[in-house]
C-alpha cells in the first residue's frame, strides 16, 4: 500500500474514532448522572435531565452549534441542584467540573461546559449571564422547555408536595417583583409559582425553535388554570 492510499484511509477513518469516542463520552456521563440523581427528587431527577437533553437535541439540529458539548452540559445542568444542597450554587459546576477531569476532557471545552451550567438557571429571571454562547441558549431553552406544559405542570406540583406547600390560596397574591434571595426562599402556594417563573418563560426563549415548542406549552398551562380556577370555584 503506498504512502498515499495509508494517509486516505488515516483521514477517512478519523470521524468515525472521533464518533465512537464522542459516543463513549456521553454514554459514561449519562450512567454516572443516573447513578448520582438515583434518589433524587422526582422533578429533578434522572428522567428530568434526559427530558432536557432531548430538548436541546432537538433544538441543536437547528442551530449551528457544538452538539457534544450542548448534550454534555444538558446531562450535567442539574447534577447538584443548589435547591437540594442548602443553597450553594458552587456544587454543581464542581462536581460536573471534577467528572469531566476525570475522564480526561479537554480543558477549554469543559471550562464551556462550566459556564453553561453557572448561567443556565433562572433563579427569579434575575440571575444575569456571564457568559454567551449559542450552546448555552440551546440548554437554557431546553431547561426552560421542561419547567412548562404538561411536564412542567407535574414537576411544579410534585415539587410543591415534597416542599409541603399548599397548592394554592386565594388569600396570598403572586409577587411579581421577586428579587433573586426572595425568589429562592419563596414558600407560597404552588399556583403561584405560575405566576412566578412558569407563565414567564415563553418571553424568554433564546433560539426560534425554543420559541416555537414554548408557545404549544404556555398554552396548555394557560388552559390548565382556567379549569383549575374554575373548578376551586365549583363552576365546571
Amino acid at each position: 500500500m503506498t504512502l498515499k492510499k495509508i494517509s486516505v484511509l488515516i483521514i477517512n477513518t478519523l470521524p468515525n474514532r472521533s464518533k465512537k469516542k464522542e459516543m463513549k463520552i456521553l454514554q459514561e456521563t449519562k450512567k454516572f448522572v443516573q447513578q448520582t440523581l438515583v434518589h433524587a427528587e422526582g422533578g429533578h431527577d434522572w428522567f428530568h435531565i434526559e427530558r432536557v437533553w432531548k430538548n436541546a437535541e432537538t433544538i441543536a439540529k437547528e442551530e449551528q452549534c457544538d452538539q457534544e458539548i450542548v448534550a454534555l452540559a444538558a446531562l450535567l445542568h442539574d447534577i447538584a441542584d443548589s435547591k437540594f444542597h442548602s443553597g450553594d450554587e458552587t456544587l454543581g459546576p464542581r462536581v460536573a467540573r471534577n467528572w469531566l477531569v476525570s475522564i480526561g476532557y479537554p480543558e477549554e471545552k469543559l471550562k464551556h461546559i462550566i459556564a453553561i451550567i453557572e448561567n443556565v438557571s433562572f433563579k427569579g429571571g434575575l440571575n444575569e449571564r456571564n457568559h454567551s454562547s449559542i450552546e448555552l441558549d440551546i440548554v437554557q431553552d431546553a431547561d426552560r422547555l421542561d419547567a412548562i406544559g404538561a411536564i412542567g405542570i407535574a414537576r411544579t406540583f410534585n415539587y410543591g408536595g415534597f416542599k409541603h406547600r399548599a397548592i394554592y390560596d386565594p388569600e396570598i397574591e403572586p409577587n411579581l417583583n421577586l428579587s433573586k434571595e426572595d425568589y429562592k426562599a419563596s414558600t407560597a402556594p404552588t399556583i403561584n409559582h405560575f405566576y412566578e417563573k412558569l407563565l414567564l418563560l415563553k418571553d424568554r426563549m433564546n433560539t426560534k425553535t425554543g420559541r416555537e415548542l414554548a408557545l404549544e406549552r404556555h398554552r396548555f398551562m394557560e388552559s390548565f388554570l382556567d379549569q383549575f380556577y374554575a373548578e376551586w370555584n365549583g363552576l365546571r
